[in-house]
């Protein structure tokens, strides 16, 4: 399937021969999110409008606060503009931003296999489950927080708490190194 056309008008307003629906600036943007191509023509001219309006996009995105282009590199490229090397730098920035897409997808399908089936797999959600127990066991050890039954007095002797305390403790720094290991375990893989 070819690309979407959009028809832009005198009166500023897009319409999407698609769906033959007016569109704004907000649903071309979810557009381009989704992986949808699309071209912008002017209504009248027949002018491929396409650039102005991704443009125009992004200056709306700026402006939201949703600040993604630096300020010193918002100076450099409109330092390009007129230079020599004003022809190059549009296929330079393409492959650069192909590059880094790239790398991120590699990086994500790493950060799944290591963890599981999401990037919020199994494993962490194991590691929660497991800090959850420990955090609600070490507040029993408090009766003023409100944990457990406050009107069934303890049965363990005084002593048995501090045992019980420094068992907790151990089995937390032996989660905590075995979280260190597989961090360390990914940032290696993204290395390669």
């Amino acid at each position: 399937m070819g690309a979407v056309v959009i028809k832009k008008y005198a009166n500023r307003r897009l319409y999407n021969t698609a769906t033959s629906s007016y569109v704004t600036l907000d649903d071309l943007a979810q557009m381009v999110r989704q992986g949808t191509e699309f071209v912008v023509y002017d209504a009248k001219t027949n002018d491929d409008l396409t650039r102005q309006i991704l443009t125009q996009i992004i200056f709306e995105q700026e402006n939201r606060g949703e600040a993604l282009l630096p300020v010193q590199f918002l100076r450099q490229l409109i330092g390009f503009y007129g230079d020599k090397m004003q022809s190059v730098l549009p296929s330079y920035l393409e492959m650069s931003l192909d590059s880094f897409t790239r790398q991120q997808d590699q990086f994500r399908q790493q950060f799944t296999r290591a963890l599981g089936q999401t990037p919020g797999g199994a494993l962490m959600e194991e590691a929660v489950r497991q800090n959850m127990a420990m955090f609600e066991n070490a507040m029993r050890m408090f009766p003023g927080f409100g944990y457990g039954n406050a009107a069934a007095p303890k049965t363990e002797p005084p002593a048995a708490a501090p045992e019980k305390s420094s068992d907790d403790l151990a089995e937390m720094r032996r989660q905590m190194d075995a979280m260190r290991e597989q961090l360390d375990r990914l940032a290696k893989a993204t290395e390669n």
